[in-house]
């Protein structure tokens, strides 16, 4: 039969097809170190619960380890843990570089006082090409059918919440922001799809911790895709935006790059 892997505990596998299989894998994907990962469409034997084929993915990641995403839905809290737009463009910029599309939601705004500099950036990054959300918009609703879709977003920032509004049958475990620490404690604990909104969704523990290493200085700018629109204007045909002379993108900080994106570019420039 053919199913998708929805959970992933140890060395068991959860397919579903006409029903869900807990299934183990074939001893020859070990032997060519190939992991069956959530997400992966399968043949398997139904009577034997063993995994035979793994279907070619459309993608793949290694931490979180999941395949054949369509999209991530980066959940970004404003205050309790405090902005962090370092992580936000950091996820973007790895994001792209898979080809996965990137959507961002800001959670928690009604604990500010003041939410004029968020507005700001929302539309500074709807201007450069991405959906951007916030939590109570009715909207995004409409974003996961038929997709797969990663929730990403630093700990406490109000995923698993904002999965049980999208969706009360989910009851997914929520916890308190630490005090000590100014973050959230980690609620998942493993890796499985769930039903949502005619599509399906993965609370992934561990996103926040994907690595810049194994991008290239050149890849790295390559999807920072605003800078895209400007750089044939650069003196220079592989300009990297940093150290050259008669550079537009540095010309362009400020009135039509915004200046937090490109000093984090920097930072990943030299894997800060």
């Amino acid at each position: 039969m053919q199913g998708k892997i929805i959970k992933v505990i140890s060395d068991k596998f959860t397919v579903l097809a006409d029903k869900e299989y807990i299934c183990t894998a074939r001893g020859k994907f070990r032997n060519l170190k190939i992991t069956p990962l959530v997400g992966d469409e399968v043949i398997f034997d139904e009577t034997k619960k063993i995994i035979l084929q793994i279907n070619k993915r459309r993608n793949c990641l290694i931490r979180p380890p999941i395949a054949n995403v369509d999209q991530a839905l980066i959940v970004v809290s404003v205050k309790e843990p405090n902005l962090d737009l370092y992580l936000l463009d950091k996820l973007l910029c790895i994001i792209e570089f898979n080809n996965i599309k990137p959507i961002i939601c800001f959670t928690k705004l009604d604990l500010l006082s003041d939410i004029s500099k968020i507005k700001f950036i929302e539309n500074y990054y709807r201007k450069i090409g991405y959906q951007v959300f916030e939590n109570h918009d009715k909207s995004l609703t409409n974003i996961f059918k038929n997709k797969v879709t990663v929730i990403a977003g630093q700990s406490g920032s109000g995923k698993s919440t904002l999965l049980n509004i999208l969706d009360n049958n989910l009851s997914l475990q929520t916890n308190s922001i630490s005090k000590a620490l100014g973050r959230g404690k980690h609620t998942t604990r493993h890796i499985s799809l769930l039903p949502l909104l005619s599509g399906w969704c993965a609370d992934t523990p561990g996103f926040s911790s994907l690595s810049l290493k194994e991008m290239s200085k050149s890849e790295i700018r390559d999807n920072f895709i605003e800078f895209n629109l400007y750089r044939d204007k650069c003196a220079y045909k592989d300009c990297m935006h940093d150290k050259e002379n008669d550079c537009e993108i540095k010309r362009r900080i400020s009135n039509d790059i915004l200046i937090t994106r490109y000093e984090n570019y920097l930072k990943f420039l030299r894997k800060e």
